[in-house]
């Protein structure tokens, strides 16, 4: 994994996407880990809720598309790209640096080797001196995404040979092809028919 910067300042921003600083956001967050007193128990409590608590969309069957962290915990759904937002806003308001990791997966179900991307997240644990990758996701229909520190559990194991990978940068901000496609649609199923593929829009254009 490779920080895309290395001031770890700009992996606590707070904008318009990431928007810790929205009283609920913030609030949620520190009532959620006040009782932890250590950095690494804190990010497992945040990641654990946003997975749990936080159904994603198409699991729930609903139609909405949330993105901005607020929209998600207000509404309290949103697919994997939303639900990374919401989580690394979770970690910023507790000071715990968050970013933004991608890979491309197979369209699940698979349909035509159809590939897409899935959004999760990179955090900063200052108390061990590195980054880890966590899939928020959601656990459903055999996902098995879990928080460690040691051995990487995200949601989806990569087959190489259908052409799935990971990028190995950890983005300070969401990316604009993502950010663009989830403020496009008013609903999830009109979204479903053009999930961004790649990082760039250039790279990947309507499904």
């Amino acid at each position: 994994m490779n920080s895309e910067s290395e001031n770890l300042d700009d992996y606590l921003v707070s904008d318009a996407i990431v928007d810790w600083q929205t009283p609920a956001v913030r609030q949620k967050a520190i009532d959620l880990t006040q009782p932890i007193p250590d950095e690494v128990g804190k990010a497992r409590c945040l990641y654990e809720w946003v997975r749990d608590a936080i159904p994603h969309t198409n699991d729930a069957g609903l139609d909405i598309v949330t993105c901005a962290a607020s929209e998600v915990l207000h509404h309290g759904t949103g697919i994997c790209f939303s639900k990374s937002h919401l989580l690394a806003a979770f970690l910023r308001a507790v000071n715990i640096p968050a970013g933004f990791c991608y890979q491309v997966l197979q369209f699940d179900p698979p349909a035509n080797n159809e590939l897409v991307l899935h959004g999760l997240n990179g955090i900063y644990l200052a108390s061990l001196g590195k980054w880890i990758r966590l899939d928020a996701r959601g656990n459903t229909g055999g996902v098995n995404a879990r928080f460690s520190i040691d051995t990487e559990q995200l949601a989806f194991a990569m087959e190489a040979s259908a052409g799935e990978f990971i990028y190995d940068t950890i983005f300070a901000a969401p990316v604009s092809n993502v950010v663009n496609r989830l403020k496009k649609y008013d609903n999830r199923r009109e979204l479903w028919l053009d999930l961004p593929k790649a990082l760039a829009e250039e790279d990947g254009g309507s499904a």
